[in-house]
């Protein structure tokens, strides 16, 4: 497809004016979520189940503002899951403090995450999407600690805690 000046302007005014009332940065909509998934939903019943801001996040590949989770104060025992499908997606004993103001993690639990190649930024990085609902979840990247070296930058607006039971 073929997008003219136009439309490309139309289109930047537009996720400018959703990041200003969500509070949200529109980037593009996620490669993810045009497939086939376990649980899909219409776009009208993600829109009524997420809300504003974590639909902008896990539907249309948004970025929340560093700093702005309550789940980078998160340090109890348990899992977190994804917002739109509560797939766990993380243990608890994966996250970490990375510094860059989103929840990180050095490992996903297994068969919980897919990625694809993101270069709408003008280089190219690994987006990581929920594998059962396609949902957004952020950015791996190879700077992370030992022992995988990876940091799974993940939106907290994407995510769910559930503490261990015990």
């Amino acid at each position: 497809m073929i997008v003219d000046r136009r439309q490309f302007l139309g289109a930047g005014g537009a996720a400018l004016v959703a990041g200003a009332i969500t509070g949200v940065t529109l980037v593009a909509p996620a490669g993810a979520t045009a497939g086939k998934f376990e649980y899909a939903l219409s776009d009208a019943a993600w829109r009524k189940k997420l809300g504003p801001a974590a639909y902008a996040v896990l539907r249309r590949a948004a970025t929340e503002p560093p700093g702005s989770s309550p789940l980078l104060k998160e340090h109890r025992a348990g899992t977190f899951l994804c917002a739109g499908c509560d797939l766990p997606l993380f243990a608890s004993r994966t996250k970490y403090d990375s510094g860059t103001g989103w929840p990180s993690f050095w490992q996903p639990l297994p068969r919980a995450i897919a990625t694809s190649r993101d270069s709408l930024l003008g280089y190219t990085r690994t987006e990581v999407h929920c594998r059962r609902c396609g949902g957004h979840l952020g950015h791996v990247f190879d700077d992370g600690p030992k022992p995988t070296g990876l940091r799974y930058c993940m939106n907290g607006l994407a995510l769910k805690f559930a503490p261990a039971r015990g």
